[in-house]
């Protein structure tokens, strides 16, 4: 069972006929709109995220998906950058290095070098070569192959999370509020680990149609227990989330072999119905549901023009009067056009208000961080600690920068709708969506620069700080005691010792809180380098996502405007219209107005066909 291959051909139809009569109409302003829905209805593909730990078997998912071995699987080797499959007549691979980043431009979309299909294996793997030439960085690899199942899809094989302090950790979680579904692979050598626990609730927090590919299944005999026991684990944690068992080597011997029964048995077909039912049908009918919206607005306002002037004509003691309420009408579609519209004010203010919330709750969000830093040094000695709470930092910190960013997104989503309303009595239309900055590019260059001295001293240190304090001690009560007359002897030996142990004691102090200082130096250092930059990055992302509203809302307020002088100036025609003239050119606009009518009844019910 393979994914539906092609976009939805009815909407494709009318939002064809729709770019026709604008064109009839000479509406260029409302054919760029269009334009934009067909784009969006034939080229956007669903993004199915695979995540998991080290060596759980994502890569040979993917391989025996797609049936084919592109992503490298070895025992000794992992990947290390995302891979980013898609559907194309011919195979090809293109390498994105980090010099290449345009945070304006996800970087699934960035156009990268053209590679050999041979070579994937030196860019993707945690021992991948550099550039020989210009020594850069992969951040990505982009490939295409001509497979059916990749219709509609874009899949991403990602780096392994590695628990809860993987460097990797970050820009995978990073990808998953981009994606539409989620694949969280995990093998059936062992039940689900409480690290991958707290994985999959913060993957269900970002995106909801997740499910789990339980991997392996040909190698572990008591399969059925480990997917029992997760099924527990998953219920108890409040996560409905379905179990896929698979197994990739009989997928692969089933494609070999063209055996359906052992196919069956791999699990796969499992798996494919989940990406062809609940995520590529789902986009498809958010695409078809968005190309019937959009069309639908066309409609009416290429109606307007027309109604206005069958009304002039139909009802000539009332024409002065329709002209009247369209004069009025273009003064406001022409305040909607002005720095000083409502909704433009409310834009403005909004972002302004939004760049001090974000910062304020990254601010908040890095305090409470530091203080549990703090409290944590201070209970510990970093030469013991360090190694463990270097990384647990790193992911701690990349967990909040994604909460920020998922405030920002909320927060911006909530000011778009405010926008919208301000804007609703002129367009009756809302922004669906906003594109949202990718916060990966961040936290993927920004690294805990460590320097505390972790050594503790070693044997002699110790003994000759020991001796210090002894020898100190012994001098010091011997001078005393001659200089009163009393020979302390043994005496002074034995207080010599104390002080020396006294000494070696403060001393191993001293160490111990000097190794705190660097440590919490450190954990400030490396917050305030990424503050610098996640503050620098949320301003330009806030500027963007204004720029995307003031541009959408002041294309509707021009077209509302163009649509509103047409009207009115076919309404003052009508005014002066002979009363011979009049029958003809309402036959005329009545027949307009039907073929207008009849595309927007399609166009509506491809919005009522999405939502079954």
């Amino acid at each position: 069972m393979t994914p539906p291959t092609t976009p939805d051909s009815a909407a494709q139809t009318v939002v064809d006929n729709a770019l026709r009569a604008c064109s009839a109409f000479g509406r260029e302003d409302l054919m760029a709109r269009l334009e934009s829905t067909n784009a969006a209805l034939a080229g956007d593909a669903a993004h199915v995220v695979v995540v998991g730990e080290f060596k759980q078997g994502k890569s040979s998912l993917v391989n025996a998906l797609v049936a084919a071995t592109i992503c490298p699987v070895d025992d000794d080797i992992a990947t290390a950058v995302p891979t980013f499959l898609r559907e194309a007549p011919s195979p090809r691979a293109e390498v994105v290095y980090a010099d290449d980043l345009d945070p304006e431009i996800p970087t699934a979309e960035l156009v990268g070098e053209r590679i050999d299909l041979n070579d994937l294996h030196q860019y993707v793997t945690e021992h991948r070569a550099l550039d020989r030439n210009l020594d850069r960085t992969v951040r990505a690899v982009n490939i295409w192959l001509p497979r059916r199942i990749l219709a509609g899809l874009t899949l991403v094989d990602t780096p392994g999370v590695g628990g809860l302090g993987s460097a990797h950790n970050t820009p995978t979680m990073g990808a998953l509020p981009l994606a539409d579904a989620v694949v969280f692979v995990t093998d059936a050598s062992q039940e689900l680990t409480r690290a991958e626990l707290d994985f999959l609730h913060r993957a269900h927090d970002a995106c909801d149609n997740l499910v789990v590919a339980l991997t392996k299944t040909d190698l572990y005999p008591q399969w059925r227990k480990i997917r029992d026991l997760d099924e527990d684990h998953l219920r108890r944690a409040g996560l409905d989330v379905e179990i896929l068992p698979i197994s990739a080597p009989l997928r692969v011997r089933a494609v070999q072999g063209d055996d359906r029964e052992l196919n069956q048995a791999s699990g796969y077909p499992a798996l494919v119905r989940f990406l062809a039912d609940r995520v590529v049908k789902a986009a498809q009918r958010n695409a078809q549901r968005n190309a019937g919206v959009e069309v639908s607005a066309v409609c009416d306002q290429l109606a307007s023009q027309f109604s206005s002037e069958r009304s002039a004509l139909a009802d000539p003691e009332r024409a002065q009067a329709i002209v009247d309420d369209l004069t009025e009408t273009k003064v406001r579609t022409e305040a909607l056009r002005s720095q000083a519209a409502r909704w433009n004010q409310t834009l403005g203010d909004g972002i302004a208000d939004l760049v001090a919330d974000v910062e304020h709750d990254y601010r908040g969000r890095t305090r409470m961080l530091l203080k549990e830093c703090d409290a944590a040094i201070d209970n510990s000695d970093p030469a013991d600690t360090w190694s463990e709470f270097e990384p647990w930092l790193s992911e701690r910190v990349s967990r909040e920068v994604l909460e920020n960013y998922r405030f920002l997104q909320d927060s911006a989503a909530t000011l778009s709708a405010l926008v919208a309303e301000h804007f609703q009595d002129a367009s009756g239309e809302v922004l669906d969506q906003l594109a949202i900055h990718n916060p990966i590019p961040i936290m993927g260059s920004t690294t805990i620069d460590a320097t505390v001295d972790t050594e503790k001293p070693s044997a002699a240190a110790r003994g000759f700080t020991a001796l210090r304090g002894s020898y100190m001690g012994v001098l010091m009560f011997t001078m005393i005691g001659s200089m009163v007359g009393v020979a302390l002897g043994p005496v002074a030996i034995g207080i010599g010792v104390i002080m020396g142990r006294k000494t070696l004691r403060e001393e191993k102090q001293r160490q111990v809180a000097n190794r705190r200082v660097q440590a919490k130096n450190a954990v400030r250092k490396y917050t305030d380098e990424v503050t610098f930059h996640v503050n620098k990055d949320s301003r330009d992302t806030l500027r963007r996502v204004q720029r995307q509203l003031r541009d959408h809302y002041s294309a509707r307020a021009e077209e509302l405007h163009r649509s509103t002088t047409e009207a009115l100036k076919a309404a003052n025609l009508a005014a002066k219209q002979l009363e011979s003239d009049r029958a003809k050119r309402i036959a005329d606009i009545d027949a307009e107005l039907a073929r207008i009518t009849s595309l927007r009844d399609m166009a509506q019910s491809l919005v009522v066909g999405s939502a079954k």
